[in-house]
């Protein structure tokens, strides 16, 4: 029997552009294929769904699509492939555009119903609008909504947010990650957005050239100090956090992850036991050998130092460090590093200025 998760390697050539990846991924979350323009993320996303003809294997828990002696076409593919362009029908309702798909899905195999995708969209008070009286960020989420009502084992999303304006961008988001944690199907995201990636990602696939540079848990690449995201000033570190005290004195709350808590500001009212997702970055940590109690910062996390690698910039270092299990970067100035006598397996405390509420 085929192994669970999401098999695809392939080998070919596209003109002057080769593509080369195998790459063994997760069977449900959310997939960032990541990287710059023309780094080929698109173009496995295309091969991966059958749109682009290359020799290869490609297998979604344990159904094969394609392997050495065999490629299933497209439409005998159980995916749902959203595109930059929404593509509605501008003949047809909300309602109606959403329906051309769902009817054409045999009762028994509906996994995702009607209503389900209408309130996972956010669609009720749509559904008799017309596409010309849509939002960009409408359009795309009434787009992701048509797709799910395929009942896809797969949804492809190529760059679902790129024609969209800030505004609309941070609309549509919320929505995604209700999917991302709703859904029991994996999707695949390409994107050239580190944002977009750091709010959304579980796992990530990091392109350039037409290969993968770098691959798995986003957490534990983006706590990497070489670096493959090229991140530079935001480079740092991705948290999953629970709100779990408010102090309403000084507007601030709590968030404990695995390795201890940090204190931030209480903007938007969040709910104790609410999950976040928070995002820390190297610049914002500096380090000391003893617990500094007589000065501004208030998040003060004892930490082991795992490892210290020379920095995109000279005369500076990348410190990583481990707060129980869980994985910090610190960027320093060499000089200071020196100063310290800061080595690998060393007892510090991180001086942690700002955490940024990315969830």
């Amino acid at each position: 029997m085929a192994a669970q998760g999401i098999q695809a390697r392939f080998n070919c050539k596209f003109g002057a552009f080769e593509l080369s990846v195998d790459l063994n991924l997760p069977g449900s979350g959310l997939t960032a294929l990541f990287g710059h323009s023309g780094c080929g993320k698109t173009t496995l996303l295309r091969c991966m769904a059958g749109l682009q003809a290359a020799d290869g294997i490609m297998c979604v828990n344990g159904d094969e699509w394609q392997t050495e002696y065999g490629s299933r076409p497209v439409h005998q593919r159980p995916l749902a492939y959203v595109f930059q362009e929404t593509s509605l029908f501008p003949h047809l309702s909300v309602k109606r555009n959403l329906m051309y798909g769902y009817k054409r899905i045999p009762q028994s195999e509906r996994q995702i119903t009607f209503d389900q995708a209408v309130a996972w969209l956010g669609l009720t008070h749509l559904l008799g609008r017309m596409p010309e009286k849509l939002s960009g960020g409408e359009r795309q989420r009434v787009a992701i909504a048509r797709a799910l009502l395929t009942s896809p084992r797969l949804l492809l999303l190529d760059e679902p947010l790129s024609a969209l304006d800030q505004n609309s961008k941070q609309e549509i988001m919320p929505y995604l990650e209700a999917l991302r944690d709703k859904l029991a199907i994996p999707m695949l995201y390409v994107s050239h957005s580190t944002a977009e990636v750091a709010r959304l990602a579980d796992h990530i696939v990091m392109m350039d050239g037409g290969q993968v540079v770098a691959e798995g848990p986003l957490q534990q690449i983006m706590a990497r100090t070489d670096q493959p995201f090229g991140l530079e000033e935001d480079a740092g570190v991705i948290l999953d956090a629970t709100i779990s005290e408010r102090d309403a004195q000084w507007h601030l709350c709590r968030a404990d992850f695995a390795g201890g808590n940090l204190w931030l500001r209480a903007d938007g009212g969040l709910p104790i036991g609410q999950k976040i997702r928070l995002q820390v970055l190297a610049r914002d940590i500096s380090l000391a050998l003893s617990e500094q109690t007589d000065q501004s910062i208030q998040n003060l996390l004892p930490a082991t130092v795992d490892e210290i690698a020379s920095d995109v910039s000279p005369g500076t270092s990348m410190v990583r460090l481990l707060a129980g299990q869980t994985p910090f970067l610190s960027r320093l100035t060499t000089r200071a590093v020196h100063t310290l006598a800061i080595k690998p397996g060393q007892q510090v405390w991180m001086q942690v200025k700002s955490v940024a509420i990315v969830d």
